[in-house]
């Protein structure tokens, strides 16, 4: 399968998000709940005039049917980047499926 390079401006949100991730790490640091990072990202975001929504609901579409399993983004970013935050101290191979899914069944390109 062949995929078109991501677009530049999907690059520089990209990097826009990696900034803010930094920062709210940098100020805050470790061993926080998720909601409070995902809360001082998203004013991050906020500061730099990017859109963002929270808790997005992903339907999961199967034999033309729309069915609501309770999938939920954390942050979606200018409708474009899904944002799956997580407080823990080593990512483990369920967290990158969640967000494979998540790209898949939102037809969405970029997620962190």
């Amino acid at each position: 399968m062949k995929f078109e390079p991501i677009p530049q401006h999907l690059e520089n949100l990209g990097k826009i998000i990696v900034q803010c991730c930094f920062d709210v790490h940098k100020n805050l640091g470790p061993g926080l709940l998720e909601r409070v990072y995902e809360t001082c990202f998203c004013y991050e975001l906020s500061k730099r005039n990017v859109k963002f929504s929270t808790q997005v609901i992903v339907p999961i579409i199967y034999d033309k049917i729309k069915l609501e399993e309770g999938l939920r983004l954390d942050v979606l970013v200018e409708n474009e980047i899904i944002c799956e935050l997580k407080s823990v101290d080593t990512i483990v191979p369920i967290w990158e499926a969640q967000l494979i899914t998540y790209l898949k069944l939102s037809k969405k390109r970029l997620g962190y």
